[in-house]
């Protein structure tokens, strides 16, 4: 896997939740892209990035994957730049890791 290995020791509270949720969605592939973008992203997100990173997880996975791969339009209420930045964000398929 490319990028830092981000472990919850050094984590705030909050933050260890949201990286424990991105590595346990439901769908493998919705793991991999919020798992690995959470361990590049999430230490320096401010509490509105926060803010906006968890209204974007609690949307269905189903439907997540399909907004994100973009097989479906993205819904205007999801056109942010935290959105964005997911979407954008590509994650090494081939070597998957749970956090520790």
């Amino acid at each position: 896997m490319t990028g830092v290995t981000l472990t919850s020791a050094g984590l705030d509270p909050r933050r260890r939740r949201i990286l424990f949720r991105c590595w346990h969605r439901g769908i493998r592939e919705m793991d991999l892209v919020f798992g690995q973008f959470a361990e590049n992203e999430l230490p320096t997100m401010s509490e509105a990035e926060l803010d906006e990173f968890e209204t974007i997880m609690a949307e269905e996975d189903n439907d997540l994957v399909r907004w994100i791969m973009g097989t479906w339009p993205t819904p205007e209420h999801l056109k942010t730049p935290m959105f964005a930045r997911i979407a954008a964000y590509k994650p090494d398929f081939d070597t998957p890791r749970m956090p520790e």
